[in-house]
């Protein structure tokens, strides 16, 4: 899943690409929200960790990587 993190005081967003489901990321964005962090891992084994009271917002989509060609 491609997840986008919007955080606080921050100009620019982080980006990955997560090796969990949608409703993995929600519970660990509920988790985050009550008090701890959100920690993301994509399958290189890149780790994001965002403190939960620092999250502006956070966007959750299918993962578009490997598209090639044109659209006619």
């Amino acid at each position: 899943m491609e997840v986008r993190i919007g955080v606080q005081h921050a100009q620019r967003e982080l980006s990955i690409d997560a090796t969990l489901d949608a409703d993995g990321i929600e519970k660990a964005v509920a988790a985050a929200l009550g008090g701890g962090t959100l920690t993301l891992q994509d399958a290189k084994g890149r780790r994001l960790v965002v403190p939960g009271d620092k999250l502006a917002y956070v966007d959750v989509s299918t993962s578009t990587t490997g598209q090639v060609g044109f659209r006619s």
